[in-house]
C-alpha cells in the first residue's frame, strides 16, 4: 500500500491492520507524523516501508523487505494510493512543471510499483487495486493535470486487467468523488504554487484572465474541503471489496455524484454534461 502517511492510504493502513491483515505501509517520510502514528496504533503485523514511488531505488527496496517476508507465499494484494493533486486551476494557466509532476506521481509511480511487484501477485493470483480519481473518467473543469494523470492510470488498469486475467490476477480502479484527504496539501505548499504559476504566466494571458479571476483561484482552493466529504468508510469498503470478493468490480465510483456523473457523462450529449 502507498501513500500511508496521509488521508485514504493512512485510514486503510489502519483498517486493514484492524481486520487482522498483514500489511506493508509505504510511506513517504518514515520519520514523519503519519508513519508515527501508524507505529503507535497499529498492531505489530504492520510493517512501516520508506517508499518515494517516483524513487526507482526505494521501490526496489520496498519490494526486496517484501518479497523477504513473504516468501513463496506470494502477495495478496497492491494499493497503489500515493498521489498529489497539485494546485487547481485552468489547464491554460498551469506550468508544465504541475503536469509533468502529476504524471510523475499518479502515473509513473504507479505503473513503477505495479510492475515490480506483479511477480509476487502472480504467485498468489492476487489483486492490483489502483487509485484514479472521479477527475479520472471525466472531464472536470481545474483538473486538466491531475485528472489526465488519474485518466491516464485509469486506463493502465484497464489493460492489466485483460492482460494479468491469464494469471488469476483480477485488477480495479477505484473513482472516489470528493473525499477530504491529505492529498489537498499544506497552505505552503499552495503558496509555493500559487507563486510559481504566477510567475510562468505571459503578460496577455494574465490580461486576459484578469487578476480577480487570477486571485479567486486561491479562494476557491480554501473552499474545497467545505465540499469534500470528511467519511472515508464508502472508499475503504471499496478497496475491501476489490481486495476480497471473488468477483471484484473493474470499476468502483465511491462516494457522492461519482456514479451518476459517469452516467451523464457517457450515456447523454456533451453538451449536456458540459452544461451539467
Amino acid at each position: 500500500l502507498s501513500g500511508s502517511d496521509t488521508g485514504i492510504g493512512h485510514a486503510l493502513a489502519k483498517y486493514l491492520d484492524n481486520l487482522g491483515f498483514v500489511v506493508f505501509a509505504g510511506v513517504l517520510n518514515k520519520d514523519g507524523p503519519g508513519a508515527e502514528e501508524l507505529r503507535r496504533t497499529c498492531s505489530q503485523r504492520l510493517s512501516l516501508l520508506q517508499l518515494d514511488i517516483t524513487n526507482a531505488t526505494q521501490v526496489k527496496q520496498a519490494y526486496l523487505k517484501v518479497s523477504e517476508k513473504v516468501q513463496n507465499t506470494g502477495l495478496w494484494g497492491v494499493v497503489n494510493n500515493a498521489g498529489i493533486l497539485g494546485f487547481p486551476a485552468d489547464g491554460e494557466l498551469l506550468p508544465m512543471s504541475t503536469y509533468r509532476q502529476c504524471m510523475e506521481v499518479n502515473f509513473f509511480g504507479a505503473v513503477e510499483i505495479s510492475k515490480t511487484f506483479l511477480p509476487l501477485l502472480r504467485k498468489s493470483q492476487g489483486r492490483l487495486v489502483n487509485m484514479s480519481s472521479m477527475a479520472g473518467g471525466i472531464p472536470l473543469p481545474r483538473y486538466a493535470a491531475y485528472g489526465a494523470s488519474k485518466a491516464a492510470l485509469s486506463m493502465f488498469s484497464g489493460v492489466m486487467r485483460q492482460e494479468l486475467s491469464k494469471w488469476g490476477i483480477k485488477v480495479a480502479a477505484i473513482h472516489p468523488s470528493g473525499f477530504r484527504t491529505g492529498i489537498q496539501g499544506t497552505a505552503d505548499l499552495w503558496d509555493k504554487q500559487e507563486k510559481e504559476l504566477m510567475e510562468t504566466l505571459p503578460a496577455d494571458t494574465r490580461q486576459d484572465y484578469g487578476e480577480d479571476y487570477l486571485l479567486g483561484l486561491k479562494s476557491y482552493l480554501l473552499q474545497m474541503p467545505a465540499y469534500c466529504d470528511a467519511d472515508l468508510s464508502p472508499v475503504l469498503s471499496a478497496i475491501l471489496h476489490a481486495l476480497l470478493a471473488k468477483r471484484p468490480h473493474g470499476l468502483y465510483t465511491p462516494g457522492k455524484g461519482a456514479y451518476m456523473s459517469l452516467c451523464i457523462f457517457c450515456y447523454l450529449p456533451l453538451w449536456f454534461y458540459d452544461f451539467f
